[in-house]
């Protein structure tokens, strides 16, 4: 039987990600050139999603997932509809999209809930929805080839129940064989239980604090996230928010001599829907952003390399 015909026989009965993954050998096609056809159809995606979609850790779900995946099709030169249909049913929200308050889940809003899910498994979330985000700064320092350094950020929390004792950090990054980040405690707590995922750029990481909070405690921590020189070049940062924060402030500094020829502000709600704005770089070379009363959403900056002369 021809790869062809395997093929065909792949898109009639499945599963998704077997056929996919025999749809992507049979263009020849590697995931950095799907990436990159993808971009030119107006569609974001890291390489690192498309592996997990191939290999069976996670599939689409969320409604930007879903509209890549018909491009995807276009690209992989298949039916449309034929890969989409292998998915079946989506998985009941409360399963991924929901935790059993009706609070969203903590790896909601991230693209793949599932392997950030796998990753929780391994730290204690139980005081997550008993801290109410009182304040949260991010300061990103971008460096002169376009990578991502650091990023330093700093909680104001309050304990709304005795018992809370720690802050919980997911970073992921989407350049695929970038050396995951360290996060380094700075201020006020201790570095907990850490868990890597280096092949899907995922780092989830406790931050201790000093002593266990009772109810109405408030506390103030910092901690930064390193990056291995010279960083990777995402474009974008964005910080996922599953409750509400009543201040959050974003800065993005870049290198003075390396300035973005296009940087946006946007936000995105737990409706999917986006919206956007232009910003222009101060004469220091940062950009910043404040949000009151922001979530659940996603709030951040994208923006283009400068373009060399």
């Amino acid at each position: 039987m021809t790869a062809e015909a395997d093929l065909r026989t792949l898109l009639d009965s499945g599963p998704f990600p077997v056929a996919l993954r025999a749809a992507i050998t049979t263009r020849g096609l590697g995931l950095g050139r799907l990436q990159e056809r993808l971009r030119l159809r107006g569609v974001r995606i890291s390489r690192a999603t498309l592996s997990y979609w191939q290999s069976g850790r996670s599939r689409p779900e969320r409604r930007d997932s879903l509209i890549a995946l018909r491009h995807l099709e276009a690209v992989l030169e298949v039916p449309d509809g034929s890969l989409t249909a292998l998915l079946g049913p989506p998985r009941p929200r409360g399963r991924w999209g929901y935790s059993a308050s009706g609070l969203p889940a903590i790896g909601a809003f991230w693209p793949e809930p599932t392997a950030v899910a796998h990753a929780l498994g391994r730290v204690d979330t139980t005081w997550d929805e008993r801290l109410t985000r009182l304040s949260q700064h991010d300061r990103v320092h971008i460096g002169p080839e376009g990578g991502e350094l650091s990023t330093v950020s700093r909680q104001v929390l309050r304990a709304e129940a005795d018992g809370p004792d720690r802050w919980v950090v997911i970073v992921h990054i989407d350049q695929p064989g970038h050396p995951v980040p360290r996060v380094r405690p700075l201020r006020n707590c201790t570095l907990g239980e850490v868990a890597e995922d280096p092949d899907g750029g995922l780092v989830v990481a406790e931050l201790l604090f000093h002593r266990r909070l009772t109810r109405d405690d408030t506390v103030i921590i910092e901690h930064e996230v390193a990056h291995v020189p010279p960083g990777p070049v995402d474009g974008n940062y964005e910080r996922k928010f599953r409750l509400p924060v009543r201040e959050y402030v974003l800065e993005v500094c870049f290198d003075p001599g390396r300035l973005p020829a296009r940087c946006e502000q946007y936000t995105r709600g737990d409706d999917d829907v986006e919206e956007s704005r232009p910003v222009a770089p101060e004469p220091g070379g940062s950009v910043h952003g404040v949000a009151l009363n922001f979530g659940p959403g996603c709030y951040g900056f994208r923006w283009s390399p400068p373009v060399d002369r």
